[in-house]
């Protein structure tokens, strides 16, 4: 059997879903070897403005800015798969690539690091939050609209670096999953004066996608194909279908703040849904709706026409 190459972009959470990925493709296929090919992204490359910018001045639409150069090498053949954080694909897919599975997802809450613990309620009037999420900023400012809200770009230790350091800055938003995957115990202090505080789906309504590590692979390569599959978590996997589609029904991109939870109880999915308008400060949106599990792009239709 040939080898398996993976595309994978060079950060330190990357590098660890990169190595999640071997891990899973080495207890199904032990032996088969796997050759790991590290790409860097627009978004890698350019740290110094915030991604919206990024994506405008590079021509990349949606939220490909992590993502074009891994595709490119994709269709080159340079590689047989990309190891992607869901919530950075962009919606709709050139029609020679495909998702074809995803690892058991990881957390899914936003997490707010502070110098004072207590979570949004512990932050102090005006207090200044770093993130460089436009849907975390409308979630930030629907429910503490006194906040004032700065960019900040950069990986984990470097954003945590920033915040014990900077003068004036009270709190940054992070990701629980990348949190955890980097080794990191939110139920205690991160760094001195650090303290985390995760804020709850239902309160807080997370990216589409979130903490979901997938793979792309090319339409017709059967091989790849097999051994994406052979490795998916499947209730995941129809998490993502469902999240993704309500996204493409919305036309949503990087610039539009949506936040989107859904959750699988036996026979029933259930999704929820955040929509802010792309301009303004108009309340958001919301709606949620319960379909079944084995139609997860049925039941996002449905929580669309209800978010209309």
């Amino acid at each position: 059997m040939k080898p398996l190459i993976i595309g994978t972009r060079g950060s330190a959470l990357a590098l660890v879903q990169a190595e999640m990925t071997e891990k899973a493709l080495a207890e199904v296929f032990p032996g088969r070897q796997v050759i790991r090919k590290v790409i860097k992204t627009t978004g890698d490359r350019r740290t110094d403005v915030p991604l919206s910018q990024v994506a405008k001045s590079e021509g990349v639409l949606d939220k490909g800015v992590f993502t074009k150069e891994l595709e490119t090498a994709l269709e080159n053949g340079e590689i047989d798969l990309a190891v992607h954080s869901m919530k950075d694909v962009p919606t709709v897919l050139a029609p020679n690539f495909a998702i074809t599975g995803v690892l058991e997802r990881a957390p899914v809450r936003d997490v707010l690091l502070s110098k004072t613990g207590g979570g949004l309620t512990g932050l102090k009037e005006n207090a200044v939050v770093a993130t460089g999420s436009v849907r975390r900023q409308r979630e930030l400012l629907h429910l503490r609209p006194d906040l004032q809200l700065v960019d900040i770009r950069g990986n984990v230790p470097t954003r945590m670096k920033k915040l014990a350091e900077k003068p004036g800055l009270d709190g940054i938003m992070l990701a629980e999953a990348g949190l955890v995957m980097l080794g990191y115990d939110i139920d205690s202090a991160l760094a001195d004066g650090i303290f985390a505080h995760a804020l709850e789906p239902d309160v807080f309504l997370p990216a589409a996608g979130q903490g979901i590590v997938g793979f792309e692979t090319r339409v017709g390569d059967d091989n790849a194909t097999a051994a994406t599959i052979a490795i998916t978590h499947t209730l995941s996997l129809i998490q993502c279908r469902a999240e993704r589609e309500f996204l493409r029904l919305l036309d949503a991109g990087c610039h539009t703040p949506v936040g989107v939870h859904t959750v699988i109880n036996r026979d029933c999915l259930s999704m929820s849904a955040r929509v802010f308008e792309e301009d303004g400060n108009d309340a958001p949106k919301e709606a949620s709706f319960e379909g079944l599990v084995t139609e997860p792009e049925q039941t996002a239709a449905q929580l669309y026409s209800l978010i209309l």
